[in-house]
């Protein structure tokens, strides 16, 4: 059950990336609490940090859509989650997303509060997970987060500016 319910948020939170509402991403944030119930941190780690990064996702697209910091911050949130079992030793490339994804969180909490300080370390963040990608051939991940980097160093070099 667990892993269907995290498969649909995952499918929903695509969804809802593409389609521009919110409708569908309040839906996959649904089936992700769901997939948390049956996927505990004690019984499958790994599974649980999954369902943590793909609601940080969720959280995140969503965040990106509304005023305040509400979902952004539960996005920051769910994210540190999921880095509590996604390890860099244990699962490095894993580890990498998690870690970039919740930088690119960090990153549009920081514009929004035009905190330098949480812009540094989502820059930095990213710039971690795009190396790591990088390294290991991921070519699309890597592009993504080199992507994002750009926009975290241009947001932290105007904060800091003043």
């Amino acid at each position: 059950m667990g892993g269907a319910q995290n498969n649909l948020s995952a499918v929903l939170g695509k969804l809802g990336e593409r389609e521009g509402g919110t409708a569908r991403l309040e839906e996959a944030i649904a089936a992700n609490r769901a997939a948390l119930e049956e996927w505990t941190r004690n019984r499958v780690p790994l599974q649980w940090a999954m369902a943590q990064d793909n609601l940080g996702f969720a959280l995140r697209t969503l965040g990106e859509r509304e005023e305040g910091t509400a979902r952004l911050e539960e996005a920051v949130a769910a994210y540190h989650s999921a880095l509590e079992e996604r390890t860099r030793d244990r699962v490095p490339l894993d580890w990498a997303a998690s870690a970039g994804n919740q930088g690119i969180a960090l990153m549009l909490l920081a514009e929004r509060l035009s905190d330098a300080t949480r812009a540094q370390t989502a820059t930095q963040q990213i710039e971690v997970a795009s190396e790591i990608m990088r390294n290991d051939g991921n070519a699309s991940d890597a592009a993504f987060f080199e992507a994002a980097l750009s926009k975290a160093r241009i947001l932290f070099n105007r904060l800091t500016s003043h």
